[in-house]
């Protein structure tokens, strides 16, 4: 099941109104006394609805989950869809300037201080979810990829692992890299990172960047998967197809 909800991000947006999604097991309705753990994922409007996604094809999470009877909730924030380059800026943890977007100011770290202060308070008091940091996951797609870095670095106290597919790290390479560098990861940390082989090919530099930071990820003792996907393109049916591989990793020893 998937409950939408209207929420606002006044930190961000002010009154603006956008889609919280909300998966819920099968079981959550009939077995109150269980527990669930909780995966965060940027995006919201392209996880589960082909009619709510930007190009229309979702990542199918709510067929995987009920197929797999995986017993996780989901909750999935809709980005900001402004022409200003609003999901941009919403998701870049670092301003960086590219020749096609222009200059990007960050308000990534606001995105991530209200996840943490405000959303996840709220889903752990309003829902049964199991809420320390090993039962806490956080994933995203493209600049939704960079953001799952981000924070399960920056906030690796709150997120115990993290799913990053695609992500964008050619945008601050090197802030990213010295952010993992200074900061105390702890070693039971369990990271997925994967990028599509044809994405790759097109942007060499893009495949560099995302060696240096797996291996910056590796040096710090993370429990690591890295993937390059057999033509992989950079689409949300491409990202489905590793639903498995990324949700085998998020759950091994779960």
């Amino acid at each position: 099941m998937v409950n939408r909800w209207k929420i606002q991000i006044p930190e961000l947006t002010g009154e603006e109104e956008r889609n919280l999604y909300i998966y819920l097991p099968d079981s959550y309705d009939w077995d109150k006394e269980r527990y669930y753990p909780v995966l965060y994922m940027f995006d919201g409007h392209n996880v589960f609805f082909d009619s709510d996604a930007t190009y229309g094809k979702c990542w199918g999470m709510k067929e995987y989950m009920d197929y797999t009877n995986t017993q996780m909730i989901i909750v999935a924030v809709e980005c900001n869809h402004s022409p200003d380059n609003g999901r941009l800026k919403e998701y870049a943890p670092f301003s960086f300037h590219d020749a096609r977007c222009g200059s990007i100011t960050a308000k990534g770290t606001i995105t991530m201080d209200w996840m943490v202060h405000t959303l996840k308070p709220k889903i752990d008091r309003d829902f049964r979810t199991i809420s320390d940091r090993k039962h806490t996951f956080i994933a995203g797609s493209s600049m939704g990829g960079l953001m799952s870095l981000y924070a399960v670095t920056q906030y690796n106290a709150v997120f115990g692992r993290a799913a990053a597919l695609s992500p964008s790290v050619w945008t601050s390479a090197d802030k990213l890299e010295q952010l993992i560098r200074r900061t105390k990861i702890r070693q039971n940390t369990v990271i997925y990172m994967d990028y599509g082989s044809v994405e790759l090919e097109q942007r060499p530099k893009v495949y560099r960047d995302f060696e240096r930071i797996a291996a910056t990820f590796f040096q710090k003792r993370a429990l690591l998967e890295v993937r390059i996907v057999p033509g992989g393109t950079h689409c949300e049916a491409s990202w489905e197809r590793q639903i498995p591989f990324f949700m085998n990793t998020l759950l091994y020893e779960e």
